[in-house]
């Protein structure tokens, strides 16, 4: 499996979380993804040098965008797994809310940083096999020739497309922040306070840089 590039996991991220899904619910999954690409990378084309030295102008861009996700709390609880349904309330809430804090921070930093030629989604798109659920793939293709497939998942709540999980060349993000949440209940006595305290995830996307 080829190495992935820091700054593609970021920008594919940055992608995923800025999405801006306000489609109504006849716009096919494709189109929410085609529009929301196009939508997001037009708004950075020909400005990425400033906002590489305005990041907290465009960190305020993608949170504008995050706006438009209601299901948030369902990613949260995803990345959570086995222990969401023991912890609190207040500490679900904690979770999503540092989980979306350290995404936009974190992932914001590769729609500057990563040399991409093109993003384009791919026609032809697998056929559903719920009427709730669906894929969209895509592919970047990198200034040096590379392309690298993208898969969103996406579901259908209270009547719109919404992202909840992403696959960067075979590689299940969602599965690696499950893991790494997993790994840091275990490694701290399953204390969720300390480990929402300490979350990053940093940590997942250097397991990913090296093809974990």
């Amino acid at each position: 499996m080829n190495r992935i590039p820091l700054a593609l996991v970021t920008l594919v991220l940055s992608l995923m979380i800025s999405l801006a899904v306000q489609a109504a619910p006849e716009r096919s999954p494709d189109e929410v993804i085609r529009h929301s690409v196009e939508t997001l990378t037009g708004k950075i084309e020909g400005r990425r040098d400033h906002f590489a030295q305005n990041m907290p102008e465009l960190e305020a861009l993608v949170d504008d965008s995050l706006e438009n996700i209601a299901d948030f709390r369902y990613i949260g609880a995803s990345v959570m797994g086995r222990y969401f349904a023991n912890a609190t309330p207040r500490q679900r809430s904690r979770f999503v809310d540092t989980f979306r804090q350290t995404l936009i921070d974190t992932y914001a930093k590769g729609l500057v940083t990563f040399d991409y030629r093109e993003l384009r989604v791919l026609d032809g798109q697998r056929e559903r096999r719920h009427e709730d659920q669906a894929s969209v793939d895509m592919e970047v293709v990198a200034k040096d020739g590379t392309v690298y497939p993208v898969s969103y998942s996406l579901r259908l709540a209270d009547g719109d497309w919404r992202v909840v999980n992403v696959i960067v060349n075979g590689i299940n993000l969602g599965l690696t922040f499950r893991n790494q949440f997993d790994q840091a209940m275990r490694n701290h006595g399953r204390d969720y306070d300390a480990v929402i305290d300490g979350w990053s995830p940093d940590v997942g996307v250097d397991e990913l840089e090296q093809g974990a």
